[in-house]
């Protein structure tokens, strides 16, 4: 019983010393969007509306389109 709470320890441990996942790329795309909404709105003159197509290439890259329609 000991020895287990021991390993859980040591488990507990390792996980809070392993390295943090990167986000940069999430808060990267993130800043992208915002900016693409705010040059559509601007371009279009108001309030839009986005669609958007995926598609994952061969090589495992995401490509998203992004249409922008104003908003009636």
């Amino acid at each position: 019983m000991a020895e287990d709470k021991l390993d859980t320890i040591a488990l507990l441990k390792a996980i809070a010393d392993s390295p943090k996942r990167d986000n940069s790329a999430y808060h990267r795309a993130m800043a992208e969007a915002r900016q693409a909404f705010e040059d559509a709105e601007i371009a279009l003159g108001g309030p839009v509306r986005v669609r958007t197509k995926t598609k994952m290439k061969r090589n495992g890259e995401f490509t998203v389109k992004w249409t922008f329609k104003r908003l009636d």
